[in-house]
């Protein structure tokens, strides 16, 4: 599964990286601008996820270098900051380590060995009724 499948097709793209430039079961930084995003590749589901790389709890650019896994009965993707091991969803950004943060989560698709991520991040802010949520980061 992929952030892709929660993605309008409207979802303007920027081409980010070549297949074989991501570690497998591992993640890279990719630069858009000024902003950095963490990309990651889980081999095993072969399933692609992105989001900011700034880890809120200490504002460091460092989740790309971050621990991945899986979390939970439902095995929910997640990475863990290499510094101080808060751990983020990649499908909601929400902390996994009980924590109000909350990390931005882009769609990823993979066309032809050519790996892209959405301009946007994907809407985290609203819940199921459809009212926002306060961000606490």
């Amino acid at each position: 599964m992929n952030n892709t499948e929660m993605t309008p097709s409207s979802t303007p793209w920027f081409f980010a990286c070549q297949v074989g430039d991501v570690p497998r079961n591992g993640g890279v930084c990719v630069k858009r601008g000024t902003e950095q995003i963490a990309l990651f590749h889980f081999a095993r589901t072969d399933s692609w996820y992105a989001t900011e790389n700034l880890c809120p709890h200490r504002r460091q650019m460092a989740l790309s270098r971050g621990m991945t896994g899986s979390a939970g009965e439902m095995q929910e993707p997640k990475v863990a900051c290499p510094f101080h091991k808060k751990s983020f969803s990649l499908l909601s950004g929400k902390c996994l380590s009980g924590e109000h943060y909350q990390i931005k989560v882009y769609p990823v698709k993979v066309e032809a060995g050519n790996v892209y991520i959405g301009k946007d991040p994907i809407r985290q802010d609203i819940d199921a009724s459809g009212e926002y949520l306060e961000c606490a980061s």
